[in-house]
Formats: structure tokens, sequence, C-alpha cells
């Protein structure tokens, strides 16, 4: 018998306990890199971030992107928490104003909280907003939906409501109440959310709300209307429309000067979008 052959598989002493304390110590970072990824998506956005907006059926994320912004009807819980993985910021679509009626959970809102049809948006009608008993627990139950999912935060979508023909007394007054209880309501479920528009009232949101989106904003002149939000150190979301024929150019100039993140998108907000050089 060759002498050496017996000792080819023997281990140095103390192996086994030096690979388990390695195995162990890559399990642990693995862990620790997957709450870091999760803890930056939570943490909130950046001023001047890179950000996307898809309310499309076909989602692609800009690669570039560390804020994303969609409908949660057209992703799934897989794709939001891919991004969350890669630190991701991401927000869920949730009309807040109206009532869309292609929606699953229709039927649970009554009658009595539906008003007019949305003008140029035939499958929306508003809503009361002054129920709070009634629209909240169903606007909760779509938070909880997002929030399941694995998204950070809400874009509450029409919160104008009381400033269109609704079929309702609404007042600037019950809206800014609304959004407020909104705003409560997110934060208490650990989830951020945004101004969406609206910036007669910024000065009565700007501190509650973690974020703004604007449309159109730089091509009809009211920037600077949001500025509270880059002097509070929260991030200024700005999307333009390629049908208005805006000055793209001192759009960016504007952007860049005043540390707003602004996209340029067909108003469809599909994949396709243009960023500041």
């Amino acid at each position: 018998m060759n002498a050496g052959a017996g000792h080819s598989l023997r281990r140095p002493s103390g192996y086994l306990d030096t690979l388990e304390r390695v195995l162990m110590k890559r399990f642990w970072v693995g862990i620790l890199l997957l709450l870091v990824s999760s803890v930056a998506s939570m943490a909130g956005p950046q001023v001047g971030a890179a950000w996307d907006w898809q309310l499309s059926e076909r989602v692609q994320v800009s690669p570039s992107a560390s804020i994303f912004d969609t409908d949660p009807d057209n992703t799934n819980t897989r794709a939001i928490q891919r991004l969350n993985a890669r630190g991701v910021y991401t927000i869920c679509y949730v009309s807040v104003g109206t009532l869309e009626n292609y929606r699953d959970d229709l039927r649970a809102f009554p009658r009595a909280v539906v008003g007019r049809t949305y003008g140029d948006w035939p499958d929306e009608r508003f809503l009361d907003i002054r129920q709070l008993d009634l629209l909240l627990p169903l606007m909760q139950a779509r938070f909880q939906r997002c929030k399941e999912m694995g998204f950070a935060a809400i874009e509450p979508d029409n919160m104008d409501v009381y400033d269109n023909e609704s079929g309702f007394r609404l007042s600037r007054r019950d809206g800014v109440r609304y959004i407020k209880a909104l705003a409560d309501m997110a934060h208490g479920m650990g989830l951020g959310i945004g101004q969406k528009n609206v910036p007669e009232i910024t000065a009565q949101l700007v501190g509650v709300m973690d974020f703004v989106i604007t449309e159109d904003c730089f091509a009809d002149g009211w920037c600077g209307d949001v500025s509270a939000y880059i002097r509070a150190g929260k991030p200024v979301l700005a999307a333009e429309y390629t049908d208005t024929g805006v000055d793209w150019g001192a759009a960016c100039a504007f952007a860049r000067a005043n540390g707003y993140s602004m996209i340029l998108k067909d108003r469809d907000l599909n994949a396709g979008m243009e960023t500041c050089p």
C-alpha cells in the first residue's frame, strides 16, 4: 500500500470549523447586502435622482433610473422586488380623486361618493373627497396592495378633484384635508407619498409629503411654485410632454440649475423617454 494514499483526503485540523465560519460569513454578508438594498429603496428618493414613469402596459424600466413610478396593474410583485433589490425607489400609482371603471375594486365604491365623468377620460368619474369615512378605508386597501407588492411609496393622482366639475361642492380646503389624511395613512403604513401637481397648495403639503410629481410645469410656467420641495431636501420629479412643443433645452437648463429631476415623455407614458444631457 502506498504510505501516502491513506492521507490524501485528510483535512488539516480545524478545517471543518474554518469552512463553516467562511460559509456563515458569506451567508450573513449576503443577508446584509439584501437588507442594505431594501433599506436604500425605502429610505426615500434623493434630490436630483434619475427617474422614470410608465403607466402603459408594457413596462420597460430604464437601467439608469433610481426612482420608478408605475401602475400596479401593469407589473407584478417579483418585478418590484427585483427593482427594490437594485436599490430603486418604487412608486405605486393610485387615483385618489377618481374612480376608474376598469379597476378590480370598482363595486366597492358606494354610489354616494361617485360623481361626474372626468372630461376627456370617459373611464373615470370624480369622487366626493369630503366623505372620508367611506373613502379612506377604500384607499387604505389600495395602499395595502401596493405595500404587499413591495412598493415604497404612493403617487396619489387626481388630487385636483376640488378644482374640477366633479358634481360635488368641493373646496380647496376639502382637498387639503383629504390629502393630509392620505399622507397620514400612508406614513402609518410605512409608505412614502408625494404631491401630484396642485402647485397652489404646495405650502400646505410640503411639510407632510415626501416628493412632488409635476406635469408640464415648465411648459405651463409654474415649476417655481414647487421649489419649496428642493429647499426642504425633497425631490421634484418633473415630467414634460412631447405634445406641448416645450423648449426642451431650456427646460433642462432650468432643471440643472434648480436640482429638478426632469424627463420628457409621450403623454401615454410608455417606455420611451428623453433625459436631460
